[in-house]
């Protein structure tokens, strides 16, 4: 028996989205810093320069504590920088209202997590369809766009199975169907492969090499020299600095 979706207060639905120029990097970081106020203030990331336009596939390594988590909370619009400006797909960010921040932050980006984050005792549909439950999608909308999200990494026919009879790696296939659902402009992945096997791993890596290869803009926060070699570009995270890696 399926269960129904749960029955949630719907949050305010934000305005309409505002088409991103076609030339516009997706990410534009103009001396982005965060400093956590103390004491001591710890200036978590110091002043920093990036652009990724869209198409690229950008990685980002660093030791434990060398200021990655913070990346990805700004990149993310998790939190704001303290100082610079972060143009995300053209739109500057700072000094966004929180409900404006939330629902960019909601449009623009895909995000997938080394833990999944799915829901036990909902299907893999259910899953990816509930990424889009506080939108204006109808319902009959969010299922189709749910089902095309679960063939495109490779899960149509896995779709009425609940996380517990899935494999890690197919786990992490649906958690990027969800991601996808929204159809964002950049597909955020923190550790992706850091709870799979080297089976899955390879699978879960070569499913971000296609959608790479579609289009699709995709960043990679990792530890991990091999995945961290799959970017087209690879930046590294050191005390807070954020630094390109040129190739030999």
């Amino acid at each position: 028996m399926r269960l129904p979706f749960p029955r949630l207060r719907p949050r305010p639905r934000p305005g309409p989205a505002v088409p991103a120029p076609p030339d516009a990097p997706v990410m534009e970081f103009r001396g982005v810093a965060l400093t956590y106020p103390g004491p001591p203030p710890v200036e978590a990331l110091k002043p920093c320069e990036l652009t990724v336009m869209r198409g690229e596939f950008v990685t980002i390594v660093g030791p434990s504590g060398s200021g990655k988590s913070t990346f990805l909370n700004v990149a993310g619009l998790l939190d704001s920088p303290t100082s610079g400006r972060y143009l995300l797909d053209g739109i500057d960010t700072a000094g966004l209202p929180d409900r404006d921040r939330t629902a960019l932050r909601g449009r623009r980006i895909g995000f997938v997590f080394q833990s999944f984050h799915l829901l036990p005792h909902r299907s893999a549909l259910e899953n990816v369809a509930l990424a889009l439950l506080y939108t204006s999608v109808p319902r009959a909308e969010r299922l189709a766009r749910a089902r095309a999200a679960l063939e495109q990494v490779g899960l149509g026919h896995r779709e009425t199975a609940v996380p517990g009879r899935l494999s890690g790696g197919e786990r992490q296939r649906v958690a990027i169907a969800r991601a996808l659902v929204g159809r964002p402009s950049l597909l955020l992945c923190d550790e992706p492969t850091g709870n799979l096997d080297s089976a899955n791993a390879a699978s879960v890596l070569a499913l971000l090499d296609e959608l790479h290869a579609a289009g699709m803009t995709v960043m990679v926060i990792t530890h991990d020299p091999g995945v961290a070699a799959r970017g087209r570009r690879t930046l590294t995270v050191h005390d807070g600095r954020l630094r390109e890696e040129v190739a030999a």
